[in-house]
């Protein structure tokens, strides 16, 4: 430790003196606050709030929105509350005022958990040049900088030493329940830090240098990638640590989390590391975009969940506010948008949070749009915790798979395949669960089938998890590069589940040299469907239409009239086994235009587009060269999502636990509850699906439903908890039946 920071820290330690609101004493209860506040709120403060937080006005809205428990900003890049700490900044005017300690003390009277905001990745220029060894540099030595801000080193003393001391200080001042941050990871995987501390603690643990460039093949770059998650998995531990033995074993420390995996990826937040040792996880995810849709938060809260268990709480905060690449942070969003985007993570298991950056605001609409929302929360939370998902689909996924294979392409490699086979089950109304490839084993009993969207880079072990799921009987449907890359990210020869695909990597490439070159490509491509049958379907004839012969399999049920699809993506041919069945071969590209070269140079050839057999314990085993699921991500064709629909169907059998009859995009997802089923519809049918905001609700109805009523369920009767009408209800040899009149955003169904 140098001189100047022993002097440091010795004089703020030395000139601690508690103060500040302390908590009201409130009465104790067996369970912890962290598994039973569900509903949040947050007023992220900016420097001027000191001069006009109406508090009183505040404590109002929050009994109205029935809030259980409040985040309010303490320290950080910004201070709140006269800090101890001489270099902690204070916001501008705050003056002589404790904004936090008071907001704290009318939360604790209220009786209401205060969960401490801290943002403390970057500091003041003051702050960096008392302490220039605390902050991260280049390669060049040079400090990195977020404006006029200067980003402190996550393997400084900054975050072991000082950080520690902050969050005892504001424990003491205010008994605060918890303590959150909304940047505690530091640098992202776009910068790599040449500090003294990064240099010494990297070869201190794997002998090598810092890598000096990004470089996937460089095996120091790959321990670069481990060591720095494993940091901040430390950081994690560390700051629990430190609040527990300041406020006692219900003081935790929770980071803000994204919902994306790639955004996880690039902020080396392991999801699955965190989910381990979380006793609740904040989500700061706070809107869709136009390629995801709503219903991006309802997949969010299941693959969170899958983490973290059923039995934990993930609040998400959910903007009030024009939040987006064009933030308009203090106008109101319009309240469709915002309701939505509740109802559809609250659909995936997630709690809600309001949040509005300024307590005071011009635009007074975003005050009316939480609260519905929240007083139907507070009267359904029994159906709406402490439940487990019904469904027999696994879409698998892996944080390595993104980072080792998808790389620095993860957005077109990794999350399309995996949104794009999503985005199908839903349009089909299929029920699925994110499945971490670790946890096939331990979560994959009770399922019919599992996907490989993509997933390219999986351990041996890994491999070996989904064999013994085929094993079991299960079936299999996987796409592209599934298993052909070691979790390394380097390429295997054969594909590790080849024996199951029965397809074999032959190294070859149609139409790019370099693989991930043309992953995200658009080609003028088709897939030609066998047998072909259109010498029998009306339209006109050229007199060398192929005979028919035989029928076509069930997984091209719906495209009788067309001999062909269209793709619009490139594959690598395969070698397949004897006595598999090939539904469809490649139609490799053709001019586009002008349109008089539009015509076919090679109608047909025998590259198989999709591969299908049976295996011998009885599972379904789909294998899919041409990646549908990437394309379908990319060009919303329903062809796709139906092609990918019936291979889930016909993977599965009898055994899909849902079928939902009757127009529009609906996200449907089940839970079961001792005695009884909640079934969740979504209403996504609006004018601006694919493009928000959105500012009309379009109703949609009649739909009939049927449920497969698990043992345990009698099935005697269902009740609506959004419209509080009885539906007409039927049970018969294990199924219920009701019909929905009409669903405006949402219906959630309970069955017992």
């Amino acid at each position: 430790m140098t001189g100047t920071r022993r002097n440091f820290i010795q004089l703020t330690l030395a000139t601690a003196v508690p103060g500040g609101a302390v908590a009201q004493t409130r009465p104790r209860t067996a369970v912890p606050w962290y598994l039973r506040t569900y509903r949040w709120g947050q007023t992220n403060i900016t420097e001027k709030d000191p001069l006009r937080y109406d508090i009183a006005w505040w404590r109002e809205h929050w009994k109205r929105t029935e809030v259980q428990g409040v985040i309010v900003n303490a320290g950080g890049i910004v201070a709140y509350y006269p800090s101890r700490f001489p270099l902690h900044y204070r916001a501008q005017f705050l003056g002589g005022r404790d904004l936090f300690g008071e907001l704290a003390q009318a939360a604790h009277q209220d009786g209401l958990v205060v969960m401490a905001r801290m943002d403390s990745n970057r500091t003041a220029e003051e702050f960096y040049r008392a302490h220039p060894g605390w902050f991260a540099v280049d390669a060049e030595g040079k400090p990195y900088r977020a404006a006029d801000k200067y980003i402190a080193c996550i393997n400084s003393p900054y975050y072991d030493e000082y950080l520690p001391g902050v969050l005892r200080e504001i424990i003491e001042r205010s008994r605060a329940e918890g303590i959150t941050d909304n940047s505690w990871a530091g640098l992202d995987r776009g910068s790599i830090c040449y500090c003294s501390n990064c240099d010494r603690k990297f070869r201190a643990k794997t002998g090598l240098p810092i890598p000096r460039r990004a470089d996937w093949d460089d095996p120091a770059y790959r321990q670069w990638i481990l060591w720095s998650y494993e940091r901040r998995t430390e950081v994690w531990d560390l700051n629990n640590r430190t609040t527990q033995a300041a406020g006692g074993p219900g003081c935790i420390w929770s980071g803000m989390n994204s919902g994306s995996v790639s955004s996880q990826a690039r902020s080396f937040r392991d999801l699955k590391e965190i989910c381990g040792r979380a006793h609740i996880l904040l989500l700061d995810h706070q809107r869709r975009d136009d390629a995801t849709g709503f219903q991006q938060n309802s997949d969010t809260g299941m693959l969170i969940h899958g983490l973290l268990g059923w039995d934990k709480l993930a609040p998400e905060s959910m903007a009030m506010y024009q939040a987006g690449p064009n933030s308009f942070r203090v106008a109101s969003k319009p309240a469709p948008e915002a309701r939505m985007w509740m109802i559809a993570g609250i659909a995936g298991g997630i709690q809600p949070w309001w949040h509005h950056v300024a307590a005071y605001h011009e635009d007074r609409r975003m005050y009316r749009t939480a609260e519905p929302v929240m007083r139907w929360h507070k009267a359904n939370e029994q159906y709406l915790v402490n439940r487990r998902p019904v469904a027999s689909v696994g879409v698998v996924w892996s944080q390595r798979n993104t980072d080792f294979y998808g790389r620095n392409h993860a957005s077109d490699l990794v999350d399309l395949p995996y949104r794009g086979f999503t985005q199908a089950l839903l349009r089909a109304r299929i029920p699925y669960l994110p499945l971490h490839a670790d946890h096939i084993d331990r979560d994959g009993a009770s399922l019919a089938v599992l996907i490989l969207p993509n997933v390219a880079a999986l351990s041996g072990e890994q491999c070996a998890a989904i064999r013994r799921f085929v094993e079991r009987g299960g079936s299999l449907i996987a796409t592209g590069a599934s298993t052909l890359y070691s979790e390394w990210g380097d390429p295997r020869e054969d594909f590790a589940l080849a024996d199951l695909f029965r397809a074999h990597a032959t190294g070859t490439r149609l139409g790019a040299s370099e693989h991930r070159k043309w992953a995200s490509g658009a080609y003028h491509t088709y897939l030609r469907l066998s047998p072909e049958l259109r010498a029998r379907v009306y339209g006109p004839k050229a007199g060398d239409e192929p005979a028919p012969s035989g029928d076509r399999h069930p997984v091209l049920r719906g495209f009788d009239e067309t001999d062909l699809l269209p793709y619009g993506g490139m594959l690598d041919p395969v070698r397949t086994d004897p006595g598999v069945v090939i539904p469809m071969t490649f139609v490799p590209p053709f001019p586009v235009y002008p349109p008089e070269t539009a015509w076919m140079r090679e109608p047909k050839t025998t590259v198989a587009g999709l591969v299908l057999s049976t295996h011998a314990k009885g599972g379904a085993i789909a294998y899919l060269p041409a990646d549908l699921d990437r394309r379908y991500a990319k060009d919303h064709l329903p062809d796709h999502a139906n092609l990918l629909a019936n291979l889930v169907r016909w993977a599965a059998g009898e055994r899909i636990p849902l079928h939902v009859e009757g127009a529009g995009l609906i996200d449907c997802r089940l839970y079961q509850q001792p005695g009884r089923l909640i079934l969740h519809l979504v209403n996504l049918t609006n004018a601006a699906a694919w493009r928000a905001p959105i500012d009309e609700l379009i109703p949609v109805g009649p739909l009939k439903v049927k449920v497969k009523l698990p043992d345990g369920v009698p099935g005697r009767s269902a009740k609506l908890l959004v419209s509080a009408a009885r539906p007409a209800f039927a049970a018969r040899q294990g199924w219920a039946t009701f019909e929905l009149p009409s669903v405006l955003d949402h219906e959630v169904v309970v069955i017992s």
